[in-house]
């Protein structure tokens, strides 16, 4: 396919290179304190901290990555959005929240430490620390895919200049840069890519004229199918529904510091609760954005994913950019995605900045050192976050789908994760040893699956091994967890108040205006998910 761009694309996408650094260097005189840096003061109103919260998540993985699997599974990836998101944000927002901003932990693996022990933080610290950098690759390479096919930049070039943006910004204005980025991102990814599901339906003769291109009638259908020899994606009811629906879903937007971070930085407790629900309404509709585009590939783009290596799933997006946008357009189309791959990595680097400085570098190699020196190596360690980055963006090469890629590593970290913060959040006997020696039990059960994987395990598709390894991890280090703790001493019942339901009242968080309210949110929210679920049947 012969794509060019034009003059005014290219001025686009450097206007929008020199602004988001631009906002860097504005917010650089604010970061004062690590606090500053790490937590954004805790200043953030709700609605920002919303947008931040959906659009941290709102990568490579996310655009490329479902618009890939739209066209490889069909309709049937939505479900990574209905099952796999939402309830899952909802559950967090109502019964989790509280904990995490009550207990005013700074992280994800400081709340282990206090509910269970220092080792526990420490394996999480570093398993975390691990996966972002792992995810940050991920978007760095997407990243450089765009560039190289696009711009006709070489590989290596593009994944340096797009690393240099990221570190520009986010080294200067820490998570409040990254934060007020994320906001623009997310409208700049609404006006770059919805025009191409709305052009697409028109030429096509809407969804009813997309369906009838089809070869398989499956690829259109969300449910009917799950249980039948034509499901696309090769799963059945059960390991969709504890795979992904479940232990996937909830260990993600549950556990994961990524996301949680942004909520974290919210004004107070009520904002902190509305900030996932707020990410959560325009999640229902992000199929439209990303998974229709990949259905509209399938028809438009035919040498899509051919056995002959055309184009790989990856291409559909950006395929679907150069078709279908004017010059000028494409401009617009182009940077959305960059800002979308920008929004993911920085997500992913100032998490790891944040956990690298307070969960390992403060609490085992420089205690009690100014707050000076804990900033200054939050600097440090972005640095080193985007450099090792560059590393893991050459590893996700090896990968056909960054969709699958992705969820083998959610399966690896995040699947037996939950089982811990499930039962150290939700039981209160659940003991600091037990909770050590079932994650690394849980870890390595999902490291045992996907090395039998294609020798003694055999699976339909790549999807369907990663939901069924994320299920047995989850489960091994939830059953571990339990049988140990009724032999290893269980804390202090007085050392878990804050901590963990039952040892405590929970904090709830008091509102006047209804429409603020967390539980009114939710109940919206949900009603309108099970209603998508419906329609698209």
């Amino acid at each position: 396919m012969h794509i060019d761009l034009g003059v005014i694309d290219y001025v686009i996408i450097g206007v929008y290179f020199i602004f988001v650094i631009g906002v860097g260097f504005a917010l650089k005189k604010q970061m004062v304190s690590s606090e500053d840096f790490f937590l954004a003061g805790h200043k953030i109103p709700s609605w920002v901290t919303g947008l931040a919260f959906l659009s941290a998540n709102l990568g490579a993985i996310e655009v490329m990555g479902m618009a890939a699997n739209g066209a490889q599974y069909g309709i049937m990836t939505a479900h990574f959005y209905w099952l796999g998101a939402i309830p899952a944000m909802v559950f967090l927002a109502i019964f989790m929240m509280p904990f995490y901003y009550g207990s005013k932990v700074r992280s994800v693996p400081e709340y282990l430490k206090m509910r269970f022990n220092e080792p526990t933080r420490a394996l999480n610290a570093l398993s975390f620390a691990v996966m972002t950098i792992l995810m940050s690759g991920i978007n760095l390479y997407a990243m450089a895919l765009v560039f190289q096919l696009l711009l006709k930049w070489d590989m290596n070039v593009s994944i340096f200049i797009a690393a240099g943006v990221v570190l520009a910004y986010t080294y200067l204005g820490g998570l409040t840069s990254s934060i007020y980025n994320e906001v623009l991102q997310f409208f700049l990814i609404i006006f770059g890519l919805l025009p191409i599901s709305i052009i697409g339906l028109s030429r096509i003769g809407g969804w009813d004229g997309l369906k009838s291109h089809f070869a398989n009638p499956a690829l259109a259908h969300l449910w009917a199918n799950t249980g039948t020899a034509v499901n696309p994606m090769g799963v059945d009811w059960i390991g969709l529904l504890s795979g992904l629906g479940f232990v996937l879903s909830f260990g993600y937007w549950c556990t994961d510091f990524l996301v949680i971070q942004r909520a974290l930085a919210a004004e107070d407790l009520p904002a902190a609760q509305r900030t996932p629900l707020i990410a959560a309404f325009p999640k229902v509709f992000f199929p439209v954005l990303t998974v229709l585009p990949g259905l509209l590939a399938v028809v438009l783009i035919p040498e899509l994913g051919s056995n002959n290596g055309t184009y790989s799933w990856n291409m559909a997006m950006p395929l679907l950019l150069a078709k279908m946008y004017p010059s000028g357009m494409l401009g617009i189309g182009l940077t959305a995605m960059l800002a979308s791959f920008m929004s993911g990595m920085a997500g992913n680097v100032t998490a790891f900045n944040t956990v690298w400085t307070y969960d390992i570098y403060q609490s085992y190699l420089a205690k009690n050192k100014s707050d000076e020196h804990y900033l200054w190596m939050g600097h440090m360690a972005t640095a080193f976050g985007i450099f090792v980055s560059i590393g893991t963006a050459y590893l996700a090469m090896g990968f056909p789908s960054i969709m699958d890629y992705m969820q083998l590593i959610f399966g690896f970290f995040n699947a037996p994760l939950f089982a811990t913060f499930l039962l150290g959040m939700f039981w209160k006997k659940a003991t600091p040893w037990a909770a050590f020696f079932g994650l690394v039990i849980g870890t390595m059960t999902a490291m045992g699956h996907y090395l039998a994987t294609d020798h003694l395990l055999h699976y339909s598709s790549v999807m369907a091994g990663n939901f069924w390894r994320a299920t047995y991890a989850w489960l091994a280090c939830f059953v571990v967890t339990i049988i140990l703790s009724f032999f290893t001493k269980p804390k202090d019942e007085k050392d878990l108040v804050g901590l963990v339901y039952g040892a405590s009242d929970v904090v709830k968080a008091h509102v006047e205006v209804w429409y603020k309210q967390p539980v009114t949110l939710a109940a919206i929210v949900g009603l309108i998910t099970v209603v998508a679920n419906i329609v698209f049947w």
